[in-house]
């Protein structure tokens, strides 16, 4: 029971007249007289449909019905007005209850809520009072204790009934059931609004769907027009579009043949520049050649100078041989004087005539070496002189040959130079052909997508109409 301590107990609800409709034109700070409340399920549900008090008046078909819901508001205003001056008439005076523990009476509040069961004007001392004694009673041992716990129970129990109570009669009481029968109305009244705001949007939906079936038929006739238009611009696009295809494919021909110029123009050229790499490798070759012969006579050169250069020390070996020999001639000549005074004065010389024939002797096989080695010294300069004739013959054959291999690469040179020419008259002429062929190739794919594009919407506006038929 501690919670009865802290907050008030509840206080049955008193019994209420109900109001069942609401005013549109009332304001939202007036309240009714005391005991006079309007359910606020019904006034919402009436102020959401200003128009059951508020009819219509563009629509003359709904004339009769906008009347009868305005006469009804009428009747619930004098209702109103008549409940309200009534529940000002016979108010009564304000409830009061004894004090649960001096019992003095304590004034209850007019709205709904929890009774007040102790005096409000002293601080609280009654509630403080009781609840010490239920403490001390509920704390006491035996039999005592558990009858006031027991009486705590009862009273428990009759606030719950007395609550119960309460709510029943607000419910089952003429007006709890006035109330009730208020709400139903409200909700009747609302499917009811509801039902004519359907049939509203019905009539207006059917006159809507007349005037869209006459233009419907106006818009099929010119269709049919349209349609008969599309189908004999569509016959001479399919004409031209025929037309635009043999273009093209004349178009496509004239490109493929073009094409094959083309790859046969490359073809000759690829050739053309084989030819020309051979050439290069062929000169090259010469080149080669004539380095190595250059390279060939060079060595000879150099073995002919070396030749002369030996025959001239053998000639001035030679010379010198002779200029030997002439002495020795000389000093044989002195020595056959020698032998004459000698054999003049045989007794005399005899030792000088042997001196003189020894040195002759000497001089005889120097004389007869001199004419081994002049011997020797001519053959070499006959075998040098042959070289030297056996060289010049082989650079004689070997400018012929550099002479001929200039001619054939000139020769060579001026075909390559004829073979570019015509190559490049040839690749030119393709290139222009390439070019128009080219040319008449976009033409015709441009016409031939103008002509797709016509169609295509020809397609459209057939497949337009028949979806509207």
């Amino acid at each position: 029971m501690a919670e009865d301590d802290v907050s008030p107990p509840t206080r049955p609800v008193p019994k209420q007249a109900v109001l069942t409709v609401a005013i549109p034109g009332e304001p939202p700070g007036r309240t009714a007289a005391p005991r006079a409340t309007v359910p606020p399920v019904a006034a919402t549900q009436v102020a959401a449909k200003p128009d059951m008090a508020k009819p219509d008046m563009a629509e003359p078909d709904m004339a009769e019905p906008d009347a009868a819901k305005r006469d009804a508001a009428e009747s619930d205003v004098a209702t109103y007005d008549r409940s309200r001056s009534e529940l000002d008439a016979a108010e009564p005076p304000p409830e009061t209850r004894p004090c649960a523990h001096c019992g003095r009476p304590v004034p209850q509040r007019a709205s709904a809520g929890r009774p007040f069961r102790y005096c409000r004007d002293n601080d609280g001392e009654c509630q403080r009072a009781s609840r010490n004694v239920r403490m001390r009673h509920r704390s006491s041992p035996g039999l005592a204790g558990q009858v006031a716990r027991t009486w705590e129970l009862v009273d428990r129990l009759d606030q719950f009934v007395g609550t119960l109570s309460e709510a029943l009669h607000a419910e089952m009481s003429p007006s709890g059931v006035e109330r009730q029968v208020a709400e139903v109305r409200a909700e009747t009244s609302r499917q009811v609004a509801a039902a004519h705001a359907e049939r509203d949007d019905a009539r207006r939906d059917a006159d809507r769907a007349a005037d869209a079936a006459a233009t419907a038929v106006q818009e099929a006739l010119a269709a049919r027009a349209e349609r008969d238009e599309a189908l004999q611009a569509a016959q001479a696009a399919h004409r031209l579009a025929e037309s635009a295809a043999a273009d093209a494919r004349q178009a496509v021909a004239s490109r493929d043949e073009a094409l094959a110029e083309a790859h046969a123009a490359a073809a000759l050229r690829m050739r053309a520049e084989a030819d020309r790499d051979a050439a290069r490798r062929e000169a090259d070759g010469m080149r080669q050649e004539r380095d190595e012969a250059r390279h060939q006579i060079d060595s000879v050169r150099r073995e002919l100078t070396d030749t002369r250069h030996e025959s001239a020390t053998r000639a001035r070996e030679l010379d010198q041989a002779l200029a030997d020999l002439r002495a020795a001639r000389s000093d044989r000549d002195g020595a056959n004087a020698a032998r004459e005074a000698a054999l003049q004065e045989r007794d005399e010389a005899r030792t000088a005539r042997d001196e003189a024939t020894a040195a002759l002797n000497a001089a005889r096989a120097d004389v007869e070496r001199a004419v081994g080695q002049v011997a020797e010294a001519q053959a070499q300069a006959a075998r040098a002189a042959e070289e030297s004739a056996s060289s010049q013959r082989v650079l004689a054959e070997v400018r012929a040959g550099a002479d001929r291999d200039r001619q054939a690469r000139e020769r060579a040179t001026a075909e390559i130079a004829e073979v570019r020419g015509a190559a490049e008259r040839d690749a030119e002429e393709l290139r222009r052909r390439l070019d128009a062929a080219r040319t008449d190739v976009d033409a015709a794919h441009e016409r031939v997508a103008q002509l797709s594009a016509q169609v295509s919407d020809l397609a459209s506006a057939l497949a337009a109409l028949g979806s509207n038929r």
